[in-house]
């Protein structure tokens, strides 16, 4: 049987792993929102050689680049 001291004791050292699981926790989510972040970043990249791509196979090459100096002149 355990005494209110040790009990005491017991819910105190929960209460700090607790508290230190949730500090890991936080960190962890802030790392992964950074790397959501610079993934959507990759992502618009790769979205813009596609509709380049697509451009492409659409128009040809000359066809192409001459329609995206028009677009971003």
């Amino acid at each position: 049987m355990t005494t209110h001291d040790e009990k005491t004791a017991a819910d105190a050292e929960n209460e700090q792993r607790i508290a230190v699981h949730e500090a890991v926790c936080a960190e962890r989510y802030e790392g992964i929102l950074d790397r959501f972040k610079r993934g959507d970043k990759r992502m618009q990249r790769i979205e813009y050689v596609l509709y380049f791509l697509a451009l492409v196979a659409i128009f040809g090459r000359d066809g192409a680049l001459k329609l995206v100096e028009v677009l971003f002149k």
